[in-house]
Parts: structure tokens; C-alpha cells; sequence
């Protein structure tokens, strides 16, 4: 694993709220990558149980409708089964996550398999941030491509620097893709960026940072595997998300998030 950051790479992610490593895995590791992840999700699906409460296994209700056809999405998989925990619990990664968001510790938010389909319609602008039960400028997420992510079958696209002015203003992944202009018209005048990358790249993002992605226009779906990273010592906002009902139904808003089992910190500098 391709680990160390740079000054440099650190100094684009802040400046630019998003940062491209290619080669992150070796061929070995990415190797270990899809086939966990392929095993997680087949596990998962032919269970048909959701881990969280009233929050679909896939997210998708409708096989048919718009959204179900954006990608197939199933979370919190290291909470199902074991390879995917050992991937996602690894410590190397969690520092990776704190060096580029300026923080001293990083808890698992929640880890996400995305799977474009075949000819699968494209993913809207969006934040991630604003979506989850806790508010930060410091939320960051690792997207691990494992195929080829390509401007053809949908790879991620950013608005460079719209971290630093974004609010909590958000809008959902729905089937305009320029909704999200309509609460920021401020970034239209940015150039947006691709991110055409090789497997085993990893792409680290703000939660702050909008984002989205192409129609995949192959007939091959174009996989990734991604985890979202709370800074430790974040705080309750209200909202639900994928928080277990009896742990939302306990919180109060300012509590802090750090129950160790459904937010695992995976690193903290003090422990490093």
C-alpha cells in the first residue's frame, strides 16, 4: 500500500478538497480488495437482512427506478463479515485520513461497496457531509477503484475548492445531475475536474467537497469500495442516517459519537 503522503499531496487535498493516488494498492493487495469486497456484498445480498434497522440492504428499494441504476450501494459491511473488517480497521489508512483532514484521531463513519451497473445513469452532484449525523469541515472519505474508473464507465468528477465555501445546503442523488448549482450557482463559473483512474487507485475527498460521477456507458459494471472517516470527538447533529434506532434514539444533540462499536476509531496520533 502506496501510504505516504507528501507535503505536497497534502497541501492539493486541502487546497483542492480531493486528491488522486494511483497505484495505491499493489496487484496483490487489489487482488485481496475485490474479491473481499465481492464476497461482502454476495453475503450480504443473499442474506437480505439490512445491519441497520430501517435502512434498505442496498439502498435502492425499486430495482428499477432511477436511483437503483446509479449503483448498487451496500454499507457497513465490516460489520458482516470478517476480510472486510481486517481491510477496513487498518490503521494505515485512518492516519492517511487524519494527515490530509489536519485531525488527531478518525472513526469509521461507515464503509460503502458502489458498484455502477452496466450502463448505469450517472451520479449527481452532491456533498457527503451534510447527509450524516454529525457536522465537519474535516469528514473525508477513501474511494478504492477496483476496475479501471474511466470517463466512460463513470468516474468521479470534483468541484475543485467548493469545500471551503460549501455549507450544509445539500440536495439528493436524484436524476438532475445539476440540482446541487441551483443552492451554490456560485461554482457553475468552476471548472470541474475528472479523475480517470487505474484499479487499486485510491481517491481520498472532503465530505465538504461536491462530487459526482458519470453514466457508466460500458457494459461492465465499474466497482469501488469506499469508507467514510469521522474526525474523532465529533458531536450529534439530529440526524438519523445510518445510525442504529436504539443509539439515535439514546443521543441528544452536542452528544459526542464515540461509541467504539458502531464508530470504531481506527486512529488517533496520541496512540500512533
Amino acid at each position: 500500500m502506496k501510504n505516504q503522503l507528501t507535503d505536497q499531496q497534502i497541501a492539493y487535498y486541502r487546497d483542492n478538497g480531493f486528491l488522486v493516488i494511483e497505484n495505491f494498492l499493489d496487484a496483490e493487495e487489489l487482488e485481496r480488495w475485490r474479491q473481499t469486497t465481492e464476497e461482502a456484498v454476495e453475503q450480504r445480498l443473499a442474506s437480505r437482512k439490512p445491519v441497520v434497522d430501517d435502512w434498505d440492504l442496498t439502498n435502492q428499494g425499486d430495482p428499477d427506478n432511477f436511483y437503483a441504476q446509479v449503483f448498487k450501494q451496500c454499507i457497513k459491511l465490516a460489520n458482516t463479515h470478517a476480510g472486510m473488517r481486517e481491510l477496513m480497521f487498518d490503521p494505515r489508512l485512518g492516519e492517511m485520513a487524519g494527515t490530509l483532514a489536519g485531525v488527531d484521531g478518525i472513526r469509521i463513519w461507515h464503509d460503502q461497496a458502489l458498484f455502477k451497473p452496466p450502463f448505469g445513469n450517472p451520479t449527481a452532484w452532491h456533498l457527503d457531509n451534510p447527509y450524516w449525523s454529525f457536522d465537519s469541515r474535516e469528514a473525508i472519505s477513501i474511494w478504492v477503484a477496483l476496475d479501471d474508473a474511466t470517463l466512460a464507465n463513470g468516474c468521479m468528477w470534483y468541484i475543485p475548492g467548493s469545500h471551503k465555501t460549501a455549507t450544509w445546503e445539500n440536495v439528493g442523488i436524484g436524476m438532475n445531475m445539476g440540482e446541487l448549482f441551483k443552492v451554490y450557482p456560485q461554482w457553475r463559473e468552476i471548472e470541474p475536474v475528472a479523475c480517470p483512474c487505474p484499479a487499486g487507485s485510491a481517491v481520498f475527498h472532503s465530505g465538504m467537497v461536491a462530487h459526482g460521477a458519470g453514466a457508466n456507458m460500458t457494459n461492465k459494471p465499474r466497482r469501488a469500495m469506499t469508507c467514510g472517516y469521522m474526525p474523532d470527538g465529533s458531536v450529534f447533529n439530529g440526524k438519523k442516517n445510518v445510525l442504529p434506532n436504539d443509539y439515535f434514539r439514546s443521543l441528544k444533540v452536542g452528544d459526542p459519537l464515540n461509541n467504539d462499536e458502531i464508530n470504531p476509531l481506527i486512529w488517533s496520533r496520541s496512540q500512533a
